[in-house]
């Protein structure tokens, strides 16, 4: 993609409006916490003190709306604690009589606040605003006994907007709802699609959101909701059974009676878990759908289906009756409509499926999931420290986005704060200000976020001023503008970075009016510095990128070797059987998603980027991940039939196992050094068993489900390997 067509998508990226659901409630508990901290800060300390404790009560509010599963208090006070110590550090250094010492301060906190991105984006946006604000905030004190004040009622403002988030809650646990629900109606969705479409592909981000989610503090865990209980794992465990039930590789045919059935059962299931994802949304009893019921309580399913197909459906309807159950608020006794885990929702036992008040041979018992029998374990945010130094220190090497992006941030950064005090415009903190809040690790979101701050600062602050210059308000008023700017800001941030702009540029002209800083200033100044700070981010990347094009190989490898760990997982536990509960299988699943949406996120990264694909284009990369998707579905239908703990090992498992695992590590290895991969050890094993093939109904049409994926893989690749 050339340099033009990149800037033009990514002003268009900028530039969308996108239409959420909004929360109103949650952005007026926002602004009231501002309000209160401003209005009692004037009443008491004056305007300069009133606008350190409103950016800290801004920021606190802000960090709360972040994606992240850990309790919004403890994200306010963070957001609060660090912004407080950043000013006084940044005041004590000497902002304004001793600029080098600042400066070098600067660098220092800019490059950390970089390295941030290590822990996750929610780390790096408020380490980002910090140091943002800071360069705003350090500019009010007066002396060092004024800056200990000045961060003290920072660190107030993130108080108050926790104790108002514990005093006014809403939506407790919404977050994990909403995760918990999206990955069960993604199952719904995932249900209805494989009616159509059998061999249909599913993404696995909303389950692997769901399990991020799922994992509690201590105190998190003692008040966690019930119904936030098992049911992720449920999930989890009825998705490879959907597709195995579907998939006419396992049985049943394209046509005919099995398949009708079999489309019934899928648009119950999907009808079930829908109902399911709205009650955990909602914390509402679950509303049984009888159109499925009736479904599912159908008496022929043993005489239509039969094998796999059948075993599939006995698997399904004890599932569906535990996600039933689980998805339940009530949790002391079984509500009526509903029944006890390891039944059929219907309340009976359809021919085939297993009796009422049992689980099939392989599960478990509602509430629980294979390997997780407890709850997953969040660290608090004390020993979180340790975790997050251990990650950025990681990143300390020559070939990590991270590192470049901490880097191009810091410099540019200083950069932005020198030519800012060497302009006669005064206030030169909005050229900084403005690049450290547009640059992201990658290019698409720097670029986008440039084009948005510069068009939403110039519409916010342009309304601002003039609102100023016409009205001359007043001292409240100007405090009262700010609030319901931030409201609009707290109220309309998902909808898009310029349109949050636009309230965040007119909140901090109306928030330094009331101590009169900045009057000085007119509308193109400000838009001037906040230009030459996007510019400097932008330049900056063009400069020193870090660019995800020629890594492309390399996810892809990684993909490969993880998906083949988990096929060659899933494999061996043929030759040894333990069940559905195999730790080592589930370890290498999770793998081989966090793989796979690695490459998928890098692929969305590259499709903007003004460089050469290098050997992989957008179309060969589409080819490829096609193929390797088809690889983890074969792997995931072996999965969904697992024999029994107990059952008769087949010593040929270990045998296509370890030709697995081999095949695919050499593969990988092809893929990063650009050769053609060949399948040569694996297509060995699957033909020798044309002669004497393994005693189970489903192991040998895996591995050549197994097989024809890497070869559709080796087809994608030909194309670039021949042409470099």
């Amino acid at each position: 993609m050339s340099w033009l067509r990149a800037l033009k998508e990514t002003a268009r990226s900028g530039l969308t409006v996108e239409r959420p659901r909004l929360e109103p409630v949650i952005a007026a508990r926002g602004a009231l916490g501002l309000a209160l901290v401003v209005g009692l800060s004037l009443a008491l300390f004056g305007p300069a003190v009133a606008v350190s404790s409103a950016f800290g009560a801004f920021q606190a509010a802000i960090a709360t709306f972040q994606r992240s599963w850990r309790p919004r208090p403890t994200l306010a006070l963070a957001s609060g604690a660090s912004l407080a110590v950043s000013t006084f550090l940044g005041y004590v250094t000497g902002a304004g009589a001793h600029p080098v010492l600042f400066l070098g301060l600067l660098l220092l906190w800019t490059f950390l606040s970089g390295l941030a991105w290590a822990a996750g984006p929610t780390a790096g946006i408020i380490a980002s605003s910090n140091v943002a604000m800071m360069l705003v905030t350090v500019t009010l004190p007066t002396s060092v006994a004024a800056a200990a004040g000045h961060a003290a009622m920072i660190f107030a403002g993130g108080v108050v907007q926790a104790a108002l988030v514990v005093l006014l809650p809403v939506r407790r646990w919404g977050a994990q709802r909403d995760a918990l629900a999206d990955a069960l109606a993604a199952e719904a969705d995932y249900a209805r699609r494989l009616r159509h479409d059998p061999v249909a592909p599913f993404d696995p981000v909303p389950l692997m959101t769901a399990r991020n989610a799922a994992a509690v503090t201590p105190r998190q865990a003692r008040s966690r909701p019930a119904e936030l209980h098992g049911a992720r794992g449920l999930a989890e465990r009825i998705r490879p059974v959907l597709a195995s039930l579907a998939d006419p590789a396992v049985g049943v045919p394209e046509e005919g009676p099995q398949r009708d059935r079999v489309r019934e059962l899928l648009a119950a299931a999907g009808a079930l878990l829908d109902a399911a994802a709205h009650a955990i949304r909602h914390g509402e009893p679950v509303a049984l759908p009888p159109a499925a019921l009736a479904a599912l309580r159908t008496p022929d399913t043993g005489a239509i289906l039969s094998g796999p197909p059948r075993r599939a459906a006995v698997r399904l309807a004890a599932l569906l009756g535990d996600v039933v159950e689980t998805a339940e608020p009530r949790t002391e006794t079984t509500p009526a409509g509903t029944t006890p885990a390891g039944t059929t929702p219907a309340g009976t036992t359809p021919a085939g499926t297993t009796p009422a008040g049992t689980t099939p041979a392989g599960t478990t018992p509602a509430g629980t999931t294979p390997a997780e029998g407890t709850a997953r374990a969040r660290p608090t945010m004390v020993r979180l420290a340790p975790i997050v130094l251990a990650k950025m220190r990681a990143e300390l090497r020559p070939d990590s986005p991270i590192l470049r992006h901490a880097v191009r941030v810091s410099v540019v950064t200083a950069a932005g704060y020198l030519l800012g005090a060497a302009l006669p415009f005064g206030h030169g903190y909005w050229a900084p200000m403005a690049s450290v809040m547009v640059m992201r690790p990658d290019f698409t979101q720097t670029y986008a976020r440039s084009v948005a701050r510069f068009g939403g600062t110039l519409v916010g602050v342009a309304l601002a001023t003039a609102v100023v210059r016409t009205a001359h308000p007043g001292l409240y008023l100007s405090a009262a503008l700010a609030v319901l700017c931030a409201f609009g800001m707290y109220l309309l941030m998902r909808t898009g970075y310029a349109v949050a702009q636009v309230c965040v540029a007119a909140y901090v002209v109306f928030l330094l009016g009331m101590d009169g800083a900045g009057l000085t200033q007119t509308v193109r100044e400000r838009v001037l510095l906040t230009l030459l700070g996007g510019l400097l981010a932008m330049l900056s990347y063009a400069v020193y990128p870090a660019w995800e094009t020629p890594r492309l190989r390399g996810r892809l490898a990684d993909w490969l070797t993880a998906s083949g760990r988990y096929a060659a997982a899933v494999a061996a536990r043929y030759a040894e059987p333990a069940g559905q509960s195999s730790p080592d299988v589930r370890e290498a699943l999770l793998a081989a998603r966090a793989a796979r949406v690695a490459w998928q996120e890098a692929v969305d990264r590259a499709t903007h980027e003004p460089v050469r694909h290098r050997g992989l284009s957008h179309a060969t990369a589409e080819e490829a991940g096609h193929a390797l998707a088809e690889f983890g579905r074969a792997a995931m239908l072996l999965e969904a039939h697992l024999p029994d703990r107990g059952a008769a090992p087949l010593p040929a498992a270990a045998t296509l196992a370890e030709a697995l695992r081999r095949a695919t590590e050499q593969g990988a290895k092809d893929v990063r050094e650009r050769r053609e991969p060949h399948w040569d050890d694996l297509r060995e094993t699957v033909a020798a068993w044309s002669a004497d093939p393994p005693d189970h109904f489903l192991l040998d049409k895996g591995a050549r489900l197994l097989l024809d994926a890497l070869d559709e893989l080796t087809e994608a690749l030909a194309e670039s390997t021949r042409s470099r």
